[in-house]
């Protein structure tokens, strides 16, 4: 028997949020130890002996991951979170999204400037969420490592986006559609 890969504990929700999206619910990888555990080595694999200070999750799936990453690494932890819900004070980036746009949020004293920061979130469609993120890190002055996901959706356009910055993306499945 071939051992299971990160994407065999994707599960797929048809017509969810909306009729015709294939949803990616990452939940079912998160639920299993194995599964949390493949996923945490192969989205740190990349970046082993790059000397990260500090992990940045996306909110909110990403906060799963960047924490047990952050974990293993024995660094810290920033979160990038929606407006409003940080209780310091904070730089702001909004972005678009398919429908209007939203806005996130990091501290302003999350990372002392120069930190080396490795980006973290489950899943990299548009890339809009993603470029927000990276520009708030740089705002706080941040050396960005790289950005790690665990599913990318080629044919939304967001890995182009980011390696068009020269950015190095790492992905540990692709899947075709939206």
């Amino acid at each position: 028997m071939q051992a299971k890969t990160v994407r065999d504990y994707i599960r797929t929700i048809p017509d969810f949020p909306h009729e015709g999206i294939l949803f990616r619910d990452v939940t079912t990888l998160f639920a299993d130890a194995r599964g949390m555990r493949l996923c945490v080595d192969q989205l740190l694999d990349p970046f082993a002996g790059a000397r990260i200070e500090a992990v940045a999750g996306l909110e909110a799936r990403g906060f799963i991951l960047g924490g047990a990453i952050a974990h293993q690494l024995g660094c810290g932890f920033v979160p990038i979170r929606k407006k409003g819900k940080l209780p310091g004070p904070t730089w702001e980036q909004a972005y678009d999204l398919e429908y209007g746009t939203a806005t996130l949020e990091v501290h302003r004293d999350a990372l002392a400037p120069g930190a080396r920061v490795l980006m973290v979130d489950d899943l990299l469609a548009t890339g809009g969420t993603a470029q927000a993120g990276l520009a708030l890190l740089e705002r706080l002055g941040a050396e960005i490592v790289g950005c790690a996901f665990v599913v990318d959706l080629p044919a939304l356009g967001g890995r182009a986006a980011l390696d068009a910055t020269g950015m190095h993306v790492h992905a540990l499945c692709q899947f075709e559609g939206a």
